[in-house]
């Protein structure tokens, strides 16, 4: 089983995670843009999406907490449509933007992301590593990362079809014996193919710019930061981030 990660280890993934969503190491709760890559309206911290249903959830869980705001309650109806249908259609919510960037001033609002990434994101990848003896903090990373990006459905782009072709590449998993190391070259390897050729053809232009997130973290791997020991730079766009 996955070691405890210390607090050290859990903020340099966040910070990770953030450049590459956002290029900072200052997690973007205010965020938001449409990407063009097929999921509407994407949002946030980790990157909430109004064709998921992932941003459904924060503003959901947001109107019900703080209801005596109208900030976004009055977007649900048109969310619930979009995240039921997995509509990337962005009419209905052209004020979200502003709304969003209002409401991230309020704690509660940043508490509820948070709290929406660890159940929907991190939780479940760290159950994956549990039940596939990935047992380093840098792995954590690889399937957390991986799980925000391509999501945890069953389509051909989803985590889960990229550890089926994983597994068929590399015999096997830490589980039955595969060198992590090995194991999350070949995820990595398997992921950056999924990203320059994804199933969904919405998504390939954005997805092949990042690219470079693949390319980091195989650079954190072949460096041997098995335990993301700070301090470290990355800079998958450009731009060097110092990650302590």
């Amino acid at each position: 089983m996955l070691p405890k990660l210390t607090p050290a280890q859990r903020r340099r993934i966040d910070r990770i995670v953030s450049v590459f969503e956002n290029d900072t190491i200052d997690s973007q709760y205010d965020y938001s843009e449409i990407l063009g890559d097929g999921r509407g309206i994407t949002a946030g911290k980790a990157g909430f999406t109004s064709a998921t249903g992932d941003l459904l959830e924060v503003v959901e869980r947001y109107a019900d907490r703080v209801p005596a705001t109208p900030l976004l309650a009055r977007f649900l109806p048109r969310l619930r449509e979009l995240a039921q249908g997995c509509d990337d259609a962005t009419v209905g919510l052209e004020d979200l933007p502003d709304l969003w960037a209002a409401a991230a001033d309020d704690p509660v609002f940043r508490a509820i992301q948070d709290e929406v990434i660890d159940e929907l994101y991190y939780q479940p990848a760290l159950a994956y590593a549990n039940r596939l003896h990935v047992n380093t903090a840098l792995g954590l990373l690889i399937l957390y990362d991986t799980i925000i990006q391509h999501g945890d459905g069953d389509d051909p782009d989803g985590l889960p079809a990229l550890l089926e072709r994983t597994h068929a590449q590399a015999g096997g998993s830490p589980a039955t014996g595969v060198a992590e190391p090995h194991w999350l070259a070949n995820l990595l390897a398997r992921r950056r193919e999924v990203l320059l050729h994804p199933a969904s053809a919405a998504t390939q232009a954005v997805w092949a710019e990042s690219v470079k997130r693949c390319d980091a973290l195989r650079q954190l791997l072949e460096a041997g930061n098995y335990a993301l020991a700070g301090p470290f730079e990355i800079a998958p766009f450009g731009t060097p981030h110092e990650i302590s």
